[in-house]
């Protein structure tokens, strides 16, 4: 029989009130959330679009009444009482850019928030396209983070009394080598609610061999990450044969994750990856499915859109631009947003759950490869074979011209002319294209400074960043 002291229960805020858990206020309005997610996941999609047409018109009100930006942009909508959105007016409001969020400034912003919607706070993208935003966001906001943050984890099974091993961005000088930090909760999301075991921190500066060594001594069961770090840090454990045989699963977010780190994953550590699809303006869009590898979309929160070049609504299968409508951030309402991201909707999922599926997520403009016949194209260069010619400790594509693509390598050793044919090869024929293939040799490739990395950058295709792409 299991120790009923061992049984995870609700951490109680009332003194000597062990069980039942009776949580704070913000705690309780997390839960209330989450009995309803329970549903809503399961709702028929007809439902689900009409509940969110029905919040969609009080956040277009209120918009309209308290945002400067809005009371012009939404001003040939008629907002009384009587206004009932549909498709064809949902199509007819402005798509907002992030040139538009920068040029509106504090006019984005609401001048009459209620209340009831909480504390106010300053939300800052990590400007990896070259053009960073600021927005407020609510408390209310942020409850729907955490029962999102809380659903992902229902959803995955997990053990919360098992330890997390996190490595991300954090200020210099925190959660350093060889010690990083240590948390006794695994988050802020489920602080107050549930008890968890405990959360082991590196700074993601940390060199990727003392990552490795630092993971071995964490013996921890999840591993969270940014998808590029987890990539070299399966790669690196495959090449020095090193184990984590405590790991059961790894968690990425920050990035597009690419289809072959699943597979790395597997023969690195022998687990499966969980990719939670966000962005740092408005937070949590869409999670992995338990059953797939696709993902579905938080629509409780979140209307969603994939759009092509002219605006056009796009189904299942072709790819386009994502546009976000954020349904519950009254501070700086985000309205028909697009994130900047390349998207791809899916057919209805068989798990059971209606909502929206998001076949899949391929990252910025700056990470499509721009074709010398006028067309965009997500690159596929895949990771196996290149190390049969060299080993590599790192390395970055660059689109410098239509023709040419550079190859940043960090290796021990210059290749040969010989290894480098070889190398130039295998690129074109991953691309099918005869790309003119230059290398050129660093001591290390940065990450950006939000401690991204991106593996292909196109520098020529950027005349067309705010533009959408074929699907």
């Amino acid at each position: 029989m299991e120790d009923i002291h061992d049984i995870p229960a609700l951490i109680s805020a009332v003194p000597d009130m062990v069980w039942p858990g009776m949580p704070g206020k913000d705690g309780i309005y997390v839960l209330s959330l989450l009995q309803q997610l329970e549903h809503t996941q399961y709702w028929p999609a007809e439902k689900l679009r009409a509940m969110q047409f029905r919040q969609l018109e009080t956040l277009l009100r209120q918009a309209w009444r308290s945002t400067p930006f809005y009371r012009e942009r939404l001003n040939s909508l008629t907002l009384d009482g009587r206004f009932r959105m549909t498709e064809d007016i949902l199509r007819e409001i402005p798509v907002l850019t992030r040139e538009d969020i920068q040029s509106a400034g504090p006019a984005l912003n609401s001048t009459r928030l209620r209340r009831e919607h909480g504390k106010t706070s300053v939300l800052k993208s990590s400007g990896s396209t070259g053009k960073p935003v600021e927005v407020l966001t609510t408390g209310l906001a942020g409850t729907f983070w955490k029962a999102f943050s809380i659903r992902g984890h229902f959803w995955h099974q997990r053990d919360l009394s098992k330890k997390v091993a996190a490595i991300r961005k954090l200020e210099d000088g925190k959660a350093l080598y060889p010690k990083g930090g240590l948390s006794n909760f695994w988050s802020p999301d489920l602080k107050g609610l549930y008890p968890t075991g405990p959360c082991a921190v590196l700074n993601i500066t940390t060199p990727l061999e003392q990552q490795a060594e630092w993971l071995q001594r964490q013996k921890a069961q999840y591993l969270s990450s940014v998808p590029t770090n987890i990539f070299a840090l399966a790669r690196h454990c495959i090449e020095h044969k090193i184990k984590l045989p405590d790991l059961m699963e790894v968690r990425t977010l920050g990035e597009a994750l690419r289809p072959e780190l699943r597979n790395l994953c597997r023969e690195a550590w022998g687990v499966e990856v969980v990719d939670l699809y966000s962005c740092q303006e408005i937070g949590h869009i869409a999670l992995q499915c338990p059953d797939h590898e696709h993902y579905h979309v938080h629509a409780e929160r979140i209307l969603l859109e994939i759009l092509d070049e002219q605006g056009n609504s796009l189904g299942p299968g072709k790819m386009g631009r994502v546009v976000i409508t954020d349904l519950h951030n009254f501070a700086t309402p985000l309205i028909r947003y697009e994130v900047g991201d390349i998207g791809e909707l899916g057919e209805p999922c068989s798990c059971g759950r209606t909502l929206p599926v998001l076949k899949r997520v391929l990252g910025r403009f700056r990470n499509m490869l721009l074709m010398p016949s006028g067309g965009l194209k997500y690159p596929i260069f895949g990771y196996d074979g290149y190390t049969d010619i060299i080993p590599i400790k790192q390395f970055q594509f660059v689109q410098k011209t239509l023709d040419m693509i550079e190859v940043r390598l960090v290796t021990e050793r210059r290749m040969d002319m010989a290894e480098e044919t070889r190398f130039g090869d295998l690129i074109r024929k991953r691309l099918a294209h005869p790309f003119h293939v230059t290398f050129s040799y660093h001591e290390e490739i940065p990450r950006s400074v939000s401690g991204k990395f991106e593996d292909f950058v196109s520098e020529v295709n950027t005349a067309f960043a705010d533009k959408p792409t074929a699907g």
